[in-house]
């Protein structure tokens, strides 16, 4: 009996789950963020260090898979392999998108499509072809919009225009206002010149949904995002050639915890016909625990163990 090691490695946290090629669950950790766009490869590969000096593993794990954010393009891929091969967690490492943990965790179906809608957005997908869809999803630089930051950085946008009169009055203002306890005007200078981390921002984005149902800024927000959600799942599906596919929908904005509301609804509302789909209900990491079985060749029912026990967690 082996031991394998699953990472899920996000903007805002990470997590590592230690488990035999059986299934049995021997140490569950989380620790900080670890997106090396911040932190750089060789900051990533230190938090997770940590994670796995907690668990203990002694150095006897034989498959390691490493989803993380921050794993975009293939260079940045090359990278982090580069920075885990450099370490001895594991004897055969696979390192990936953090996306991927959420479809794997999500569905074990053959042709599948996962979103990821947290502090940013991504897409990724997989048919029994053999196909893979993957993009950049880097930010606006390369065509997206979406996730917490996005919602509050545009929220703040139509409160600005608001509260000087260049835009009909919303809520929003209100909403900036009371959640930083300032006026637009400071929040979008402290914002401007640094002195309020950007990322904040997002903070909005769970309040921004709840006040859509009345408010019609914050309502063309959430519709929007529900859109851009819908156009990545359309593409990803005509890319991979399927005429269906179980949709994942996993992220913060996304994720069981989150819904049923405006944005589940909106959602639900404008993914293609052909779309089935499936809210994440379990912890990415699930995800990336279950690929490194994959991995091990270990059987259904190991898999189907390490869900158990990690939802009894």
């Amino acid at each position: 009996m082996g031991l394998i090691l699953g990472v899920d490695g996000g903007n805002s946290k990470t997590d590592l789950v230690v488990a035999t090629t059986e299934g049995g669950v021997i140490a569950s950790v989380r620790g900080p963020g670890s997106n090396s766009h911040a932190l750089g490869a060789e900051g990533a590969a230190a938090v997770i260090d940590e994670l796995v000096r907690h668990a203990d593993t002694n150095g006897d794990v034989t498959h390691g898979v490493f989803f993380l954010c921050g794993a975009d393009v293939a260079a940045d891929i090359v990278e982090l392999e580069a920075a885990v091969a450099a370490r001895s967690w594991v004897r055969e490492a696979i390192v990936d998108n953090d996306t991927f943990a959420i479809l794997r965790a999500g569905t074990d179906a053959t042709d599948a499509v996962a979103v990821v809608c947290g502090s940013g957005i991504n897409c990724v997908g997989r048919a029994a072809s053999g196909r893979v869809a993957r993009y950049p999803s880097l930010g606006w630089e390369t065509g997206d919009w979406g996730g917490s930051e996005m919602l509050g950085r545009e929220a703040l946008f139509l409160a600005a225009r608001a509260a000087d009169g260049r835009a009909p009055a919303t809520a929003l203002v209100e909403l900036v206002e009371s959640h930083f306890g300032s006026s637009v005007t400071e929040v979008g200078e402290a914002a401007h010149y640094g002195r309020m981390q950007s990322g904040r921002l997002g903070e909005l984005a769970a309040r921004i949904v709840q006040l859509a149902p009345r408010d019609a800024a914050a309502r063309g927000l959430v519709e929007r995002v529900a859109g851009e959600i819908a156009l990545m799942v359309d593409r990803a599906l005509r890319d991979l050639e399927l005429d269906a596919a179980d949709v994942v929908l996993g992220g913060g904005m996304l994720e069981a915890g989150a819904g049923p509301g405006p944005l589940h609804d909106a959602v639900l509302a404008r993914l293609p016909e052909r779309a089935r789909p499936v809210v994440l209900r379990d912890r990415p990491v699930l995800g990336a625990a279950l690929a490194a079985l994959d991995a091990a060749g270990a059987s259904e029912r190991a898999k189907a163990r390490l869900r158990e026990e990690l939802r009894a967690r």
